[in-house]
């Protein structure tokens, strides 16, 4: 029960207590209005937003059995900290913040770790596995911003994200192959050997704007009821926005599609959990003593996992292709690449050995391959204008996370399996080093905006054109 609802009712007690006894009515009065009060003690603490996980194929217990695997292998992948004192911090913390999860009968094995980057980041595993970046401690200005991204995190871990998003994607190749290779399959047995757990896992993390705006409403919900000032969730996430404007996000916006209006949602809960807490907490000694201890820490930088070297160039594309079914569409490409599916949105990617790179930022980018996404825009296909405005918010979109892109030739008309369709040629920095070309052909179909960007170093681009033309040319849409 919230110190608001509280306060009024110790209001309404010491009014009573002060009427004079020869006033009989007022004294029904006040007590009449304390009763009406107390009725609708229910009816407020309802007005907060309910969330409960969505249709999950998978057990609360896969769930940890899932995240321990992954956390065991990120563990032995990732720089963590090595220390005690921040972990044990994380850990006070984070129990705090968990103790005030909606009961629902889930008891999961919270862990708390810190990671020696500098990038402002955060993720949670299924089952309660939380890694907690030293910049996301670096860049709060308070505890209570440390203890809104973990509250966000944890809303994850509650509302069960993760395994929802393997269920809802369990039409696309590959997803539910990882259930079946931890649980004793073979399909994800072999994602598994071929990726580890750590990577397999990450396709768990890629949420949608759905998926992080409840975890806002849930992580406001949390911090109101552990006493903290629940602006700081919007408050974190603004001056995330505002110290990068112009530039590449920070990781955790990236990795976190942005909620529309997500100030505004977070605000409207704050009214209806009753406003801010009277003595809401915003800092602590504990927290600028650990600040200090993590800005002290050395900068331990590692490779990233599964990256290859750019030095070493990927083997040529080969001649036999393979099909790739998805639930609107057919496509062919090189049998020696790889695919990369993405729940988030019914992307995928292809790329060969080698052909994913570290950008220098301590992120993984596509410098050889194919990327095939769908946005959700609206309009008659066989509209030009609603194709051409459509192509021209997708571009925006790819500048804002890459603003050194820029537009080499115009959209020319092409016709993609008979579809009309815009083919535009990009040129960007390369994680190869140099530049890169990216040609893009948009199709509009009812469904959805889709585009397929072809991806190479200039340097390598006439190896690769041939065999880019023959997987477009293999594109057949479904009726």
């Amino acid at each position: 029960m919230s110190i608001h609802w509280w306060d009024s009712r110790c209001v309404g007690e010491r009014a009573i207590r002060k009427l004079p006894v020869r006033t009989p009515r007022l004294v029904r009065g006040a007590a009449l209005l304390l009763a009406t009060t107390l009725l609708l003690l229910p009816n407020a603490a309802a007005q907060r937003t309910q969330l409960k996980p969505g249709w999950n194929m998978f057990s609360p217990q896969q769930d940890v059995e899932l995240g321990k695997k992954a956390a065991l292998d990120a563990a032995k992948q990732l720089p963590l900290c090595n220390a005690p004192k921040v972990d044990a911090y994380l850990t006070q913390l984070g129990m705090r913040l968990a103790s005030k999860l909606p009961a629902g009968g889930v008891q999961y094995p919270f862990e708390f770790h810190c990671v020696n980057d500098k990038a402002i980041n955060a993720f949670a595993l299924p089952g309660g596995y939380v890694f907690i970046n030293r910049g996301v401690i670096e860049s709060a200005d308070n505890e209570a911003q440390l203890a809104a991204v973990m509250a966000h995190e944890l809303s994850h871990v509650a509302l069960r994200h993760g395994t929802n998003q393997a269920t809802k994607a369990q039409a696309a190749q590959g997803f539910l192959g990882i259930a079946s290779g931890i649980f004793g399959g073979s399909t994800g047995g072999a994602l598994l050997t071929e990726l580890g757990a750590f990577a397999a896992g990450g396709v768990l993390l890629r949420y949608s704007r759905t998926a992080e705006s409840q975890a806002d409403v849930m992580g406001t919900q949390v911090l109101y009821d552990a006493g903290y000032d629940p602006r700081a969730m919007a408050q974190f996430f603004e001056k995330l926005e505002a110290e990068t404007k112009g530039k590449n996000p920070p990781e955790f916006l990236s990795d976190h599609p942005n909620p529309e209006h997500r100030v505004g949602r977070v605000d409207e809960e704050i009214e209806r959990l009753g406003g801010i807490p009277a003595n809401a907490k915003r800092d602590s000694a504990e927290f600028e003593a650990i600040k200090r201890e993590v800005l002290a820490l050395p900068v331990v930088k590692k490779p990233v996992p599964g990256v290859a070297n750019a030095a070493t160039p990927p083997p040529p594309p080969s001649s036999n292709f393979a099909t790739y079914e998805a639930n609107s569409y057919t496509i062919k490409y090189p049998d020696n690449w790889k695919k990369y599916p993405d729940s988030n949105g019914g992307g995928v990617s292809f790329a060969p050995e080698g052909g994913v790179l570290d950008d220098g930022s301590g992120h993984a980018a596509l410098a050889y391959g194919l990327i095939i996404g769908v946005a959700q825009i609206q309009g008659d296909p066989k509209d030009s204008n609603a194709l051409e405005n459509g192509t021209r918010q997708v571009l925006q979109d790819l500048q804002k996370s890459n603003p050194k892109m820029k537009i080499q030739r115009q959209g020319e008309r092409v016709r993609l399996n008979a579809k009309p369709g815009l083919s535009t040629y990009l040129i960007n920095d390369s994680p190869a080093g140099g530049l890169e070309t990216d040609w893009i052909i948009t199709v509009l179909r009812p469904e959805g905006l889709y585009s397929f960007i072809c991806v190479a170093p200039q340097s390598a681009y006439s190896n690769y054109d041939k065999t880019f033309s023959s997987i477009l040319d293999s594109v057949r849409f479904k009726k």
